[in-house]
C-alpha cells in the first residue's frame, strides 16, 4: 500500500433514496495502521457507510478511494485491498471451510499453494481445524462468524471492514479476535469497525466517529470525544449517549457533517 495515501478516503460521499438522505455528504480519511471505530444508533447510517466503502452500493455523491484507488472507477484494485466481515456470516453452507476458502481464493485469483497454506493457518488460529472437513451448515453461529473472518483474511488485505465482529462469540473467541485485530494494526493494517458494544470500541479503537441521523456528529480520540460532549465521564457509553441525545434534540439531524 502506498503509505502517502489514506487507507480509506471519503470525499463528500452521501446517499439518498428519493427525498430521504440515508447519509449526508461526509468527508473523512482513515490512515494506514489506524483502528477506527464508527458508532451510531440503529438507523443512523452505519450500514450505508459500510456498503459504500466496500462497493456493495454506490454513493449518490462524492468519491471513495481505497489505498488510492477510486472504487467506482477501479473496483477490482480497490476491493483486492479490502477484507469485509459482515454482522451476519454469508457462507455457502454445503461446503466445508477449506472448500469455501477455495471459492474465495478463486475470486481473488490466489495461487493454490498460497491460499491452502494460509487457510490452514487461519483455521488453526481460530480453533476450527478439527472441523475443516465438516459442512459449514453444522457450525454454530460463532463458528460461522470465525469462518467468515478467516475467509476475509485469506487474501491478506491491507484494510479490514468489520461489522459487529463479536456477535455470537464466546469469551475465549472474543479475546482471540481482539488479539488478532491488535496484531493486524501493529503490522500496519487498517481496521474500520462498527459495533454496538461500546466497551469493545473503547478498548480497541485509536479514533472514533459517531454518526446520528445520517451525519457524523463527533470525531476524534476518546479524550477528544469527551471534550466535544462536555462530559467528565471516562466511559464511552456515557459520552456516546450524551452526544447522540444532544444531536437528536437539535433540528432533527440538521447539524452539518464533520469533515476531517
Amino acid at each position: 500500500m502506498n503509505q502517502t495515501e489514506p487507507a480509506i478516503s471519503l470525499a463528500g460521499i452521501g446517499k439518498h433514496y428519493g427525498h430521504f438522505e440515508a447519509l449526508k455528504p461526509t468527508t473523512l480519511d482513515i490512515q494506514p495502521g489506524e483502528f477506527f471505530g464508527f458508532l451510531g444508533p440503529n438507523g443512523a447510517g452505519k450500514t450505508t457507510m459500510i456498503r459504500i466503502i466496500t462497493g456493495i452500493i454506490m454513493a449518490s455523491c462524492g468519491t471513495v478511494r481505497i489505498s488510492g484507488h477510486d472504487i467506482s472507477k477501479d473496483p477490482d484494485a480497490a476491493k483486492r485491498r479490502l477484507g469485509y466481515i459482515p454482522d451476519r456470516p454469508y457462507l455457502y453452507e454445503k461446503l466445508t471451510p477449506l472448500e469455501y476458502f477455495g471459492f474465495v481464493a478463486g475470486l481473488y485469483t490466489l495461487p493454490g499453494d498460497d491460499w491452502k497454506r494460509r487457510g490452514e493457518e487461519l483455521l488453526k488460529r481460530f480453533f476450527l481445524w478439527e472441523w475443516r472437513n465438516e459442512l459449514i451448515e453444522s457450525f454454530s453461529h460463532g463458528m460461522k462468524q470465525k469462518t467468515a473472518m478467516c475467509a476475509a483474511f485469506l487474501h491478506d488485505p491491507d484494510i479490514i471492514v468489520v461489522d459487529e465482529p463479536m456477535v455470537g462469540l464466546d469469551p475465549k473467541s472474543v479475546k482471540l479476535v481482539k488479539d488478532v485485530f491488535r496484531e493486524m494494526v501493529a503490522q500496519g493494517k487498517t481496521i474500520f469497525l462498527t459495533t454496538h458494544t461500546l466497551s469493545v470500541a473503547q478498548d480497541l479503537c485509536s479514533r472514533i466517529g459517531i454518526i446520528n441521523r445520517g451525519s457524523v456528529i463527533a470525531l476524534g480520540t476518546m479524550e477528544a470525544l469527551r471534550t466535544q460532549s462536555g462530559s467528565d465521564q471516562t466511559d464511552l457509553e456515557s459520552v456516546f449517549l450524551k452526544l447522540t441525545e444532544e444531536a437528536s434534540e437539535d433540528a432533527v439531524g440538521e447539524r452539518p457533517a464533520i469533515q476531517a
